[in-house]
């Protein structure tokens, strides 16, 4: 597919994050204004609520744009979905005949508020990234006891905290908890000296289910996807995690981007998962390609210094696509909501500069990971910012993800202090 041309400007640029082919989703506000629906076309939003009420968009007998979520529009379905796409392409091509009522409806990117894009049901994590579970299990265990016995058969995962998903562009405050001491009968409580990032992507539920799934239903009840970012820290997780796994360790934030990529918007960009190491069970069979070609950025901006990327890598990478974790989801008759989101896990590929977490990085924190401004880092460091980058590159076009940022700020000096 080629780039599909607009009559704004900007979206034909070279380089241009959001060209018509790609039409995220996301929630806006400016100056006061109550948040509301919007999509993302070159440096500007589509006001989704105003161009509704205004008769422009009209794809259901009840308003669908005006509540600052996109839950409602999920709901209502793919055949919704790709409606609106299909609207918003009459609207915004090159030569249409409502070129003046829509630009009515155009709001500048700069200077806009952004809020969460959903209201998430319920947030699963996942451990899908081969390269990623053998460089973690490497440190712990030794490459030949690297992965554990189920993990080339389940895609295995652990169910988080929604309240803990927090929209691009806002603070993390590195968390306190308990730490292994001297030795493993006496932990102390202290700040997380082990703070740390994980590269990832997060589907989003557009449908809801009441029972087990297909890969292939899977794949058609995704809206679409964001950046994600699963703060993590490290010593607090080591501590705690034998014999249930994590907790208080992935509990204290998970940051995710602005926009949601609907994934009518990368069906050009889809890519096989590899080849099995060991047979799947049938009911995770995909009926074609699953994952997404999409080029994904680490870059780190310490406090008052320069942007440094440390890493760079691709979703293509993955052993489990987001269409089995969601099928595995539903097996044991869990019913997934509108609103579901489901971590990929970190995302890491298989050469050094390529890996998700600053754990892999710096493996363990024996060999730090060095700065442009001549810095180093094992883990992340009070006043750093952390932004996450994905694209997808097609012929004379780019499908981007928007920003997925956020700044660290200290422990606090004593969370019990009355």
């Amino acid at each position: 597919m080629a780039l599909m041309r607009s009559w704004l400007e900007s979206a034909n640029a070279p380089g241009c994050a959001f060209p018509l082919n790609n039409l995220p989703c996301g929630v806006f506000g400016r100056d006061g204004e109550a948040p509301r629906c919007g999509v993302a076309i070159g440096d500007q939003i589509v006001d989704m609520a105003a161009a509704e009420s205004a008769g422009l968009v009209q794809l259901a007998d009840a308003p669908l744009f005006g509540a600052p979520s996109w839950n409602a529009v999920m709901e209502a379905g793919p055949a919704t979905w790709r409606a609106m796409r299909a609207r918003l392409a009459e609207l915004l091509g090159e030569g249409t005949a409502e070129r003046a009522a829509v630009a009515d409806y155009l709001v500048p990117q700069d200077g806009a508020q952004m809020y969460m894009p959903f209201r998430v049901a319920g947030f699963t994590d996942f451990y899908a990234s081969r390269q990623h579970a053998f460089n973690v299990g490497t440190m712990f265990r030794g490459p030949e006891n690297a992965l554990p016995p189920n993990w080339l058969h389940i895609p295995i995962g652990y169910n988080g905290r929604s309240s803990s998903v927090m929209v691009s562009g806002g603070e993390v405050r590195r968390p306190w908890g308990q730490v292994k001491g001297p030795d493993d009968e006496a932990p102390r409580f202290a700040p997380s000296a082990r703070f740390d990032i994980e590269l990832e992507l997060g589907a989003v539920v557009g449908q809801a289910s009441s029972g087990p799934v297909t890969v292939a239903e899977a794949d058609a009840m995704i809206f679409g996807y964001v950046l994600l970012n699963d703060w993590s820290a490290r010593d607090i997780q080591a501590w705690e995690y034998q014999p249930l796994g994590p907790f208080q360790g992935k509990a204290t934030a998970t940051t995710i981007g602005s926009w949601i990529v609907m994934k009518d918007a990368l069906e050009p960009f889809r890519v096989a998962t590899p080849e099995r190491e060991k047979p799947l069970l049938s009911y995770l069979a995909e009926p074609g390609p699953m994952l997404y070609d999409i080029a994904l950025d680490v870059a780190l901006t310490p406090k008052d210094g320069a942007e440094t990327v440390i890493s760079r890598t691709n979703y293509r990478t993955m052993y489990y696509s987001a269409a089995q974790q969601l099928a595995h989801h539903t097996t044991a008759g869990c019913r997934m909501d509108v609103g579901d989101l489901l971590g990929t896990g970190t995302i890491s590929g298989a050469e050094a500069g390529s890996f998700g977490s600053l754990l892999e990085m710096s493996w363990g924190g024996k060999q730090p990971v060095s700065l442009s401004d001549g810095g180093v880092r094992s883990f992340v460091e009070d006043g750093d910012t952390l932004d996450l980058r994905g694209r997808c590159i097609g012929d004379g076009y780019e499908i981007g993800f928007g920003e997925c940022r956020a700044r660290v700020l200290p422990a606090l000096t004593d969370p019990y202090a009355r």
